[in-house]
């Protein structure tokens, strides 16, 4: 058995390629259901977000397990797999391991230390249950990652004025526009995005925003979670009114779910803008990427935020030498819980041995106790015999999970086998 995890990110790929992998939630079940569908893979999750997309991985067999997600990745994606191989990043087992403990953390993250990627780790694992692709192993992994994140964010002060992407993308704005109280801005969407859109325009002096998006309720139960704030005008515009809001705006922010082009170069030129900023941070893009080709229109994507990103990161860089040794810590608790798992073989199989040499005896002795007196007392009976195998097998279970030298371990296991008669097993052995 080996963990795998094959994708890419927004290090190995530009928005362009990313957006044609993206797999949306609505989709993620079909994925999962295909993937562990393959007969090399028993367990699988999808985490696509914005900046990546990554497929984690149980295989059977590691070279069958990567070539299936691969050929999973190009059907899927309808995109042909020798175009996709010099984006794709393959890690296994620590490696892989690893790379998801830093990304729960933020470290791997286009902004260091960004806060929204674990909830979105904790989604992903919530869908691969959902779903029935997490087993055993990506449960733990999953559960391991998690607390890594966590304790990265509370033992560090690496998330400490950490900017978001919707952060960056207001910084973008104040930086290429300046007075951000002079600009009249648009937000097309209502999610979570462009409520965080919302909160840091406000911290940065924005005082006329509109909403526009296909349920104006939508729209106006998001302004309610942002609250009032004195000074700022909201409004609330619905879809069809889009290139309205867009011809009276300064400053246009797309942010939503959609998967197709919202926002279309051929829409724009006839609005005769004096000066137009538009800021699309949805994967897939809501902006039609040829409208920069119009005079006095810049647009801005999520790979253009990385300039004003670095310029935030130096002061969390120093704080990651204590986050990866907390995130060496977490690995080398999932690791000593893996290799845990080549004695689960041998503990079922003794398990297994106890259990049938209880069950033969126990026939053997209600049929002496007589028909009457043993149906009356077969269940405590069944209940001593069960607690004393249980309490028998107890401490050399521990002991020999508690290992944490391999060949310790495996010598352990040897005599056990020995002793008792038992099949070799080696089943979590990686391949």
């Amino acid at each position: 058995m080996n963990i795998a995890v094959i994708g890419l990110s927004h290090k190995t790929a530009t928005v362009e390629v990313r957006e044609k992998l993206s797999i949306q939630e609505d989709r993620v079940q079909v994925a999962l259901q295909t993937l562990c569908s393959y007969p090399s893979i028993e367990e699988a999750a999808v985490l696509s977000t914005c900046n990546r997309m990554e497929l984690y991985v149980v295989t059977k067999e590691t070279e069958g397990g990567i070539r299936e997600t691969m050929q999973f990745l190009a059907e899927f994606s309808q995109v042909p797999l020798q175009f996709l191989r010099r984006y794709l990043f393959i890690l296994l087992r620590q490696d892989a391991v690893m790379h998801l403990m830093r990304v729960a953390a933020g470290l791997d993250s286009l902004v260091l230390g960004e806060g929204q990627i674990l909830a979105q780790v904790k989604h992903t694992h919530k869908l691969a249950q959902q779903y029935n692709g997490a087993g055993r192993i990506l449960n733990q992994l999953f559960k391991q990652a998690l607390t890594a994140g966590k304790r990265v964010r509370t033992e560090t002060e690496i998330g400490t004025g950490a900017v978001s992407i919707s952060s960056a993308a207001v910084e973008l704005a104040q930086l290429k526009l300046g007075n951000l109280a002079e600009q009249r801005v648009m937000i097309l969407g209502a999610g979570k995005m462009a409520r965080l859109l919302v909160t840091h325009l406000v911290a940065k002096g924005a005082t006329q925003i509109t909403i526009v998006n296909r349920s104006p309720h939508k729209a106006k139960e998001m302004l309610v979670q942002v609250g009032k704030t004195e000074g700022v005008r909201f409004e609330v515009e619905p879809i069809d009114r889009l290139l309205t809001v867009i011809s009276n705006s300064d400053l246009v922010f797309t942010s939503t779910a959609s998967p197709e082009i919202l926002i279309h170069k051929a829409d724009l030129a006839p609005l005769q803008h004096p000066g137009l900023m538009l800021v699309d941070i949805s994967v897939p893009r809501n902006v039609e990427a040829t409208v920069s080709e119009l005079p006095n229109v810049r647009c801005f994507n999520v790979d253009d935020l990385q300039a004003v990103v670095s310029s935030n990161q130096e002061n969390r860089r120093q704080m990651m030498a204590k986050a990866e040794v907390i995130l060496e810590e977490c690995l080398a608790e999932f690791d000593s819980w893996w290799r845990s798992l080549e004695t689960v073989p041998t503990i079922s199989q003794l398990r297994q041995k106890m259990e049938n040499i209880r069950e033969q005896e126990m026939e053997k002795a209600l049929s002496r106790l007589g028909g009457e007196f043993a149906e009356r007392h077969q269940e405590v009976i069944e209940n001593l015999t069960r607690g004393i195998i249980n309490k028998i097998l107890h401490d050399p279970m521990v002991q020999l999970r508690a290992q944490q030298d391999i060949e310790t371990r495996r010598r352990c296991m040897q005599a056990l086998q020995m002793l008792f008669d038992l099949e070799p097993t080696n089943q979590f052995k990686e391949s």
